[in-house]
C-alpha cells in the first residue's frame, strides 16, 4: 500500500500521484467495510451498479491500464460480450477476493510506475472511438487517469453505501481507523 510521502518530499511526483491514486482506492475500499458478499451485491439506487461490482470494475480497469501501460495490450482480455459481466460477481467470486486481487494489481502498479526511466515515456491508447487513432499517452496521463476512474466510481460507492445501510464516507474513514470505539 502506498504511503503518505507527499509530507516527506512534496517535489516527488512519482510517489504524490502513486498517493492520490492510492487514496481513491480507499474510498472504494472502505465502502464494503463490514458488508457481507450478499449486501455488496445489492443495488439500491436507480443505477444498476453495486459495490462488489464497482470493485471488480476497477480492478480490471487498473490492470488493464498497466497491461496497456507495458505494451501487453494482447493479454487485457477485453471482451465486449462479457462487459456487464466486468461489474459484478458472479459465482464463485466475493469482495475478499477481488480485494485481494486488486492488491496484487495495485502493488504491480506501483512496481511499475517505480521502474519507468520517466513519468513522460508512452504509450499507445487502444483503438477506441473517443480516443484519437495512434496517440499516445504518458505515464503521468495513466496515473491521472486512474484517479479519475477510481474517483468517479468512488462517488458512486459512496451513495451506494449511504443509500444501503446509512453510512457516509467520513464514517467509514473513522470506522476504518478504529475511531468509532467498535
Amino acid at each position: 500500500m502506498v504511503t503518505h510521502v507527499i509530507e516527506k518530499n512534496p517535489s516527488d511526483e512519482r510517489a504524490t500521484l502513486l498517493a492520490f491514486v492510492e487514496a481513491q482506492r480507499g474510498g472504494l475500499r472502505r465502502a464494503v467495510l463490514g458488508l457481507t458478499d450478499e449486501q455488496a451485491a445489492l443495488k439500491p439506487s436507480a443505477s444498476e451498479l453495486s459495490l462488489g461490482g464497482l470493485l471488480k470494475h476497477v480492478t480490471q480497469a487498473e490492470r488493464n491500464w498497466l497491461l496497456l501501460a507495458q505494451g501487453r495490450a494482447d493479454e487485457t482480455g477485453h471482451d465486449e460480450s462479457a462487459w456487464a459481466d466486468g461489474f459484478r460477481l458472479l459465482e464463485g467470486e466475493t469482495v475478499a477476493g477481488v480485494l485481494a486481487r486488486w492488491e496484487q494489481v495495485a502493488a504491480e502498479t506501483e512496481e511499475f510506475i517505480r521502474s519507468v526511466p520517466s513519468l513522460e515515456d508512452t504509450f499507445p491508447l487502444p483503438p477506441a472511438p473517443w480516443f484519437p487513432a495512434d496517440a499516445r499517452v504518458s505515464m503521468r496521463w495513466l496515473l491521472l487517469h486512474l484517479v479519475e476512474e477510481m474517483g468517479r466510481h468512488a462517488g458512486h460507492a459512496d451513495v451506494i453505501r449511504e443509500s444501503l445501510d446509512g453510512k457516509t464516507a467520513f464514517e467509514l474513514v473513522a470506522l476504518a481507523s478504529g475511531e468509532d470505539g467498535a
